[in-house]
């Protein structure tokens, strides 16, 4: 039985990689370096009958016989399936967001060369390879697409990233060109002209076709959020239940903050006298004005990415002196955000793929736009201070998501590490902040420990910005209202924010849920350990089993029944979660 789940599971593998050799360039897999992605209605088919089929597969077996460790990823792999037929029938991306497209093209070029996993000149002649077929590339993307279900906001996206992907050929691959023999430099010049022309020709579509025709609505619907609240954060949460935690987590968090304040405020001024009985626009003044100390201790905006390596240093010496976790020996790179990936987040962590036998994993921050007023600049580099650039370390890199991706690219099965789960990845991320501070970080300064507070705040207020969106309707006013006066993010993060909730539903939920479902496991194992509960052992072993969704990680770290998440609350898998 086991060894037809490794069959099933491994033709899964080779179905993905082959259908999308961007994807298999991002994991690791270099066979279909020269592909580019088809994105037709024929691949759509191709797509939805294989997941049919390989449903069908996963039926014939029986879970009861399977091991924990395939049982987690029978239920992993069942559920990508009935996802990736959901996401093409009934979410239909492919027809209203041309962000499905714009990435791809720059990530098809910027993965070949970003890491040296071969021969320059291989991956230059895959780069021309993949050049030569962007027109069909974006030919069968403009003709997916239904400009009139287009949301405004991202059609501008995409008119921006589409731009960014000339400065990633100018700046990426021009510098290489002198490096090859003269034919094989002609070669790629004639391939760099024809995907030049190609992104000219789409980027003329974008702007004089597509966003005068956009209008659509980037809100989901009530039925399509929830049903990708479930298949994204794959958890026994419900929507109401995460918003309620949501919401009571938002007032012990201020709370929490106010109270610090004034610790802070007294060990300033000897003569601070709190206020009696103080109404809730009072408690937000003094929680502000003691943001404010923080925020007159920022970088430059050219001295960011600096300043990143230097909390990273930090950070790294804390974890290695207290002995927080295991670390990974791989090298890490802090480098600005490349332009066609802009327009999101302001950082994120790029490790190299789970099977790709060894390479570098990229910090990247986005710089303050050039064509920012320098009050917006201000404003970016407040929310941004030294403090909040420690903290933004500690949840991409140390010991966040560069440590635990690469532990879960070393220990995870092959299937799961491709399947990894978003939401257990920021979890971890999310509890290393409060952990570190927890631990002593910068020897329990207040203003750290109310800066992590505020960071904590915003995860949970992106929750809740999630539902009050798509759910509730909410206009932009009453999204910055809630971020800046009672979550007191700066504007530009608050602005950045709402935009990033219209363009990816569901995902700012991912860190407020797992956060609290990695919480949760940690209670559970020092409840079931008692005195022998150790720290570092708890996330060693926490992260040992790759990034499976939380509810996984948890039954498998405490030896308890493997249960999809979706049936958590009766205790076991019925027999459609079994069977498929």
């Amino acid at each position: 039985m086991n060894d037809r789940f490794t069959e099933i599971a491994d033709r899964f593998l080779d179905e993905l990689l082959q259908s999308s050799p961007v994807s298999a360039t991002h994991l690791g897999d270099h066979r279909f370096d020269d592909q580019l992605d088809e994105v037709d209605s024929d691949s759509r088919d191709r797509k939805v009958a294989a997941a049919n089929a390989l449903l069908g597969q996963l039926d014939s077996l029986q879970f009861e016989d399977l091991t924990r460790s395939n049982q987690v990823d029978f239920l992993l792999l069942q559920q990508q399936l009935r996802k990736e037929i959901w996401l093409v029938e009934s979410l239909r991306e492919w027809e209203w967001n041309p962000l499905v497209y714009s990435g791809l093209p720059g990530d098809s070029l910027y993965l070949l060369l970003s890491r040296e996993f071969a021969p320059l000149n291989e991956r230059l002649a895959s780069v021309a390879a993949r050049c030569l077929q962007f027109p069909r590339f974006f030919e069968q993307a403009r003709e997916s697409i239904v400009k009139k279900l287009v949301p405004p906001i991202h059609a501008e996206t995409a008119v921006d990233q589409n731009r960014g992907i000339l400065t990633l050929i100018d700046s990426l691959v021009g510098p290489h060109l002198d490096e090859l023999p003269p034919d094989k430099k002609t070669q790629l010049e004639q391939a760099l002209s024809v995907a030049r022309e190609a992104i000219d020709t789409h980027q003329s579509w974008l702007e004089n076709e597509l966003l005068p025709a956009a209008a659509g609505n980037p809100r989901l619907s009530d039925a399509l959020f929830r049903e990708k609240f479930s298949f994204s954060l794959f958890s026994s949460l419900t929507p109401e239940e995460l918003r309620s935690r949501a919401e009571m987590a938002k007032e012990e968090m201020t709370q929490r903050m106010y109270e610090l304040s004034l610790e802070i405020s007294r060990q300033n001024d000897p003569y601070f006298i709190a206020e009696e009985n103080p109404s809730a626009q009072s408690k937000n003044r003094l929680i502000q004005t003691c943001l404010e100390l923080a925020y007159a201790d920022a970088p430059k905006a050219d001295e960011v990415i600096e300043e990143a390596y230097r909390s990273l240093e930090i950070t790294t010496d804390f974890v290695r002196e207290k002995d927080l976790v295991s670390l990974p020996d791989d090298p890490l790179e802090i480098i600005p955000m490349p332009e066609f990936r802009r327009g999101v987040s302001v950082a994120y962590c790029d490790a190299p793929g789970p099977l790709e036998v060894r390479g570098k994993t990229f910090y990247a921050v986005s710089p303050p736009p050039e064509d920012w007023t320098e009050e917006q600049v201000n404003s970016f580099l407040r929310e941004y201070n030294r403090r909040s650039l420690h903290n933004l370390t500690v949840h991409e890199a140390m010991p966040g998501h560069y440590v635990q991706l690469l532990r879960s690219n070393a220990t995870s099965t092959r299937l799961r590490s491709v399947l990894a789960s978003g939401t257990f990845i920021e979890g971890w991320a999310v509890y290393t902040e409060e952990m570190m501070v927890e631990q002593g970080f910068l020897l329990g300064d207040l203003l750290m420990r109310l800066i992590v507070l505020k960071w904590n705040l915003r995860g949970v207020t992106n929750a809740i910005l999630d539902q009050m969106i798509h759910l509730d309707g909410i206009d932009e006013e009453a999204a910055m209202h809630l971020m800046v006066e009672e979550a007191f993010q700066e504007e530009r993060e608050a602005a950045g924010k709402y935009r990033r909730a219209l363009l990816t539903s569901v995902q700012l939920s991912t860190y407020f849920a797992g956060y609290q479902e990695v919480v949760d496991i940690r209670k559970a194992t020092e409840e079931a350990r008692g005195e022998n509960f150790e720290l570092k052992r708890f996330h060693d072993e926490l992260m040992s089993f790759g990034s499976p969704p939380p509810a996984f990680v948890k039954a498998l770290l405490l030896d308890e029944p493997i249960v999809s998440p979706r049936c958590i609350e009766s205790g076991k898998p019925d027999s459609r979660e079994k069977t498929g």
